[in-house]
């Protein structure tokens, strides 16, 4: 995989996804990040290629207003991406106990296995979790993603984008 690295422009939020492995959940997290204006960061090794035609699919036609990077792992991406991390888990306090700064990173874990522990111990003070019944294991990765998204970008105003939209009379 190759490791694009775009300017250090201040956006909305980014969206980190940690080794992903359905295809169709991270078609649908482009999606929720081209139509918000966030950067999606993508970690490798992922459990697809990124010409996956499910992944393309799930993205519809909005891959031409995507802000992507990828990396080869973890490491790489910490390095190269210091900021303000929120990692969302099963464990820790409610995400709406969390402060949201603009350009913050949601940083999301494999479908499978959520993040690596040493990444959860080394980051304890940030975890943060969408409650559910104790009977789940966990919300869908790109419903996860949406959940946690359009809190941060609520708490800011939905700046840059279009709040309310006037029916027009077209049938």
């Amino acid at each position: 995989m190759t490791t694009e690295i775009l300017s250090p422009e201040p956006c909305r939020f980014n969206i980190v996804l940690v080794e992903p492995e359905i295809p169709q959940n991270t078609g649908n997290i482009a999606r929720s990040c081209a139509v918000t204006g966030s950067r999606l960061h993508l970690v490798g090794p992922m459990g697809f290629k990124i010409d996956d035609a499910k992944l393309r699919r799930a993205g519809l036609d909005y891959w031409h207003m995507l802000d992507i990077t990828h990396y080869d792992s973890l490491d790489q991406f910490t390095r190269l991406c210091p900021g303000h991390y929120i990692l969302m888990t099963t464990k820790g306090r409610c995400y709406t106990d969390f402060e949201y700064p603009k350009g913050a990173y949601l940083i999301f874990g494999k479908e499978t296995a959520g993040l690596p522990a040493a990444f959860l111990a080394a980051h304890n003070g940030r975890l943060a979790r969408i409650p559910q019944v104790d009977e789940a294991r966990s919300l869908n990765l790109s419903n996860a993603v949406a959940v946690a998204l359009f809190e941060a970008l609520r708490r800011h105003g939905f700046p840059g984008m279009k709040l309310d939209h006037t029916i027009k009379d077209t049938y």
